[in-house]
């Protein structure tokens, strides 16, 4: 009896881990769902999404006419209008993941416009993955 109750006890513990295990995303799935956050939310009109991947205090930076251009997070998702579509196409084209830090490349074209570079410090922290900084650059179409 005591060997069928053991028996028992260490089926279900192992059941049990292996769920759990399935259920929690690892670091790098979380932060690819952070960007697609970023991706789908500017391409969809959907500035809630932004608002999960983003920090409160995120910055974006980039240069403009050889000076630096700081635009608050903020800012930066009042632009986009609710369920208002684009024609923005995104991909992640890098992560790399240390502990509770992350940096991720992510490329966004505008067809017939320009093809935007964004670099992304993600970090986590209370046991999520936010956007805290972007740094990004462009290029018009067809050029190199």
């Amino acid at each position: 009896m005591n060997k069928i109750l053991v028996l028992l006890l260490v089926f279900v513990s192992l059941r049990s881990e292996k769920t759990y295990a399935q259920t929690v995303k690892s670091d790098f799935d979380q932060v690819t769902e952070v960007l697609l956050d970023y991706i789908e939310g500017t391409a969809n009109g959907q500035p809630e999404r932004l608002r999960k991947a983003f920090h409160p205090d995120f910055n974006l930076y980039t240069v403009a006419k050889d000076t630096l251009w700081i635009r608050s997070g903020a800012q930066y998702i009042a632009n986009i209008k609710v369920n208002e579509k684009t024609n923005r196409v995104g991909r992640i084209i890098s992560i790399d993941i240390e502990k509770d830090a992350a940096m991720a490349k992510v490329e966004i074209v505008i067809p017939g416009f320009r093809i935007f570079t964004d670099y992304f410090l993600i970090l986590k922290y209370g046991r999520a993955w936010q956007i805290v900084h972007k740094s990004y650059t462009w290029r018009e179409l067809g050029s190199s």
